[in-house]
């Protein structure tokens, strides 16, 4: 017997008798039997932090506690619980014999009764405290669920200068809360799923009603109670499942950790589909040119927004086929390059050991170890390991000749523009196009890399997300949907709703006029 803030409770420990056999308890876990102390004990057992606690009422009876010490908010427990408990008098039971109504009233939490041994497991793991009258055999629980978690923070990985700053954290109810709070209408809404046998996490499905199409709805539904897997960390597993084509380099769902985007999406018609534990949410259905898109993009002005637009996509066709160019024409092609340019080059190369295929590829190789370096290693240090291991490293292989300068400046070049692509799955894909186009170049020279550019158009062209084209407006070709494409139009010119949706309801005005 122990004293705990005013209450005094006894730590059952089961021993002899008292144990179920394991394949006893592993039956009743499978099944929907009901609730007994003895099997919940025995599915605790070797649970350091589980709990199970005799609380002596004053009356003479006597309640048993049950809980995960890790999952409870205890100072909650003892305010809301324990604490009342023992303050309860001597009232005897009511005259019906049924629910005895002095301690159930005085408890400052809601309680709720249940019956079953699933039922009893799936709460004890979510966070509640069940609690057991061995008198009238009545179990009921109340949600105490610890409140870990961080603040609110600014986006890491979508930074922008101008516009809202605040993100999604690892809890999904805090992340419904700053979704609501842009969206505060009732069409909003909110589909509960449980995935995974083992982590059981909680995945919810938001859209817009009456604008949202019915059919995308009913197409991630149908994907989500098809996911039949044992543990979910992210939310890029949930999406690993729900891709129509799991086997490209493309992503067929954004992420993204910024309420403002996936309100603006779910404004377009599109789905959100939250992950608890992970701050990142899905949205879909998307398209190629989606992933080049910036929140900032619709807070600057539309010329400014539609240039660095533009700047985004030159830069990544850029980062994959400068170097491939490179090696096209110094292999195959050297009667178009300019004479000047030529004896540079030449001058460049004249010492080289290495072909130009093998001295790009030793140089994409050695940026890329540079890369994941700088993004293993502690903050502080990783912004120094990359630019002195770039200079040293860059420097030295030229000196000692085995890379000439002028590759170091187009490697350069196409490391950084690879880094302009606002979505991070995209720009580390583009390592993968990069080395295809590198050997058809070398392989083929030019003709190699309009073969591999019309391979990937191709790719790109077949893919799809929750159904729908993957290449909108582009192909299929839907030019009221290009105002927001290459260029990012003014607001008020930005009428409709995307094409490619089939949104329930497309204007984006109150009326289907333009307001003066």
């Amino acid at each position: 017997m122990t004293y705990r803030e005013g209450v005094f409770v006894l730590k059952r420990k089961l021993s002899g008798t008292d144990r179920l056999s394991s394949s006893d308890a592993n039956l009743e876990q499978a099944l929907d039997v009901p609730v007994r102390l003895e099997a919940l004990c025995q599915s605790l057992d070797c649970m350091a932090d589980a709990e199970v606690q005799e609380c002596p009422l004053p009356n003479g009876r006597s309640l048993t506690i049950v809980y995960v010490i890790t999952l409870i908010d205890s100072e909650r427990l003892n305010e809301a619980v324990l604490e009342p408990l023992s303050t309860i008098g001597s009232e005897r039971e009511d005259t019906n014999g049924q629910e005895p109504g002095s301690w159930v009233r005085s408890v400052s939490v809601t309680l709720s009764p249940f019956t079953l041994q699933s039922e009893a497991n799936g709460r004890l793991m979510q966070g509640s405290v069940l609690i057991y009258d061995g008198e009238t055999g009545i179990w009921r629980s109340c949600k105490l669920e610890n409140p870990l978690g961080r603040a609110i923070e600014s986006s890491e990985t979508e930074t922008i200068l101008l516009g809202p700053k605040d993100s999604f954290s690892e809890q999904i109810d805090e992340n419904m809360t700053l979704i609501r709070r842009r969206l505060p209408v009732m069409k909003l809404k909110a589909e509960k799923f449980l995935v995974g046998t083992l982590s059981r996490t909680t995945v919810v499905l938001m859209y817009l009603e009456g604008i949202t199409n019915p059919d995308l709805v009913n197409v991630a539904k149908a994907k989500l109670s098809k996911i039949d897997y044992d543990m979910f960390l992210d939310s890029s597993h949930v999406a690993a499942f729900m891709e129509d084509h799991n086997a490209s380099l493309f992503p067929q769902f954004m992420q993204s950790d910024r309420p403002d985007s996936c309100v603006n999406s779910l404004n377009m018609g599109k789905l959100v589909i939250l992950v608890d534990n992970t701050p990142f949410a899905l949205i879909a259905p998307i398209t190629f040119f989606n992933l080049f898109q910036s929140p900032e993009d619709y807070i600057n002005r539309w010329i400014v927004a539609s240039s660095l637009r533009c700047l985004r996509y030159f830069s990544y066709f850029l980062s994959f086929t400068l170097i491939p160019l490179y090696v096209a024409l110094c292999t195959y092609h050297y009667q178009m390059i300019p004479l000047q340019i030529l004896y540079v080059l030449l001058e460049s190369r004249s010492r080289l050991p290495l072909s130009p295929f093998w001295e790009a590829m030793a140089m994409l190789m050695t940026l890329e170890i540079i890369k994941e370096a700088s993004l293993r290693m502690p903050s502080k240090t990783s912004q120094t390991l990359g630019v002195i291991g770039g200079i040293v490293i860059g420097q030295a292989s030229v000196e000692a000749g085995f890379a000439s300068k002028v590759l170091i400046v187009l490697a350069g070049i196409s490391a950084i523009a690879s880094f302009l692509s606002p979505n991070y799955v995209l720009s580390k894909s583009s390592l993968i196009v990069h080395m295809t186009f590198l050997m058809l170049a070398s392989w083929l020279g030019v003709p190699g890399m309009v073969l591999g550019m019309v391979a990937l158009l191709a790719h790109l062209n077949g893919l799809t997300s929750l159904n729908r084209p993957y290449l909108a407006p582009v192909a299929p070709f839907l030019g009221k949907d290009w105002i927001d494409l290459f260029i990012r139009g003014p607001l008020k010119a930005m009428r409709q709703r995307p094409s490619y949706l089939l949104p329930l309801y497309k204007w984006r005005y109150s009326q289907r006029r333009k307001p003066s």
